[in-house]
């Protein structure tokens, strides 16, 4: 009697060892079921002018005023406003953890909410002018010999420094 008993325990161990290892062999992805989804952030993106292409970081986007959907980052992530004829403006945006206590949910909300970019009218490149010049000047030894020369005899003009001799 005792020789059955210790075989059928032999066999039940047997069996479990292949049951375990079968158990073994199971990839890790298996237990992902088992993990939760990270939480959606809704996020509220505006501007001025209406009508600018947000994108953020993360990879949602849309046209403003509008809102989307975001996996909630365990880092701050940014916006980026874009419309034509206006200079593109990125605003930082901050993810808070509120971890819930026993008789409130938790929370995720952004700051700053709802995401608001002002954008600039796109200034047009000032011309760029050419660097003026100077005209050169005319010989100073010419202009300066006929003043110290005596005026020709034959001028209608009486000599102004005649006088002075």
């Amino acid at each position: 009697m005792r020789r059955v008993i210790a075989i059928a325990l032999a066999g039940v161990s047997l069996l479990g060892a292949a049951t375990l290892a079968g158990c073994s062999s199971m990839s890790s992805t298996s237990w992902d079921m088992f993990k939760s989804a990270p939480p959606i952030v809704q996020v509220r993106l505006e501007s001025n002018p209406p009508g600018a292409d947000a994108t953020t970081s993360l990879g949602a986007g849309c046209k403003t005023p509008c809102s989307v959907a975001v996996p909630a980052p365990d880092a701050p992530f940014t916006v980026a406003f874009a419309l034509p004829k206006y200079q593109p403006v990125s605003v930082p945006v901050n993810v808070i953890r509120n971890p819930g206590a026993f008789t409130t949910p938790a929370s995720i909300p952004t700051d700053p909410n709802p995401i608001f970019a002002e954008l600039q009218p796109a200034v047009p490149p000032k011309p760029v002018r050419k660097p003026h010049r100077p005209k050169k000047p005319k010989p100073a030894a010419a202009a300066v010999a006929p003043a110290a020369a005596a005026p020709a005899a034959g001028s209608p003009f009486p000599d102004p420094n005649a006088g002075m001799r």
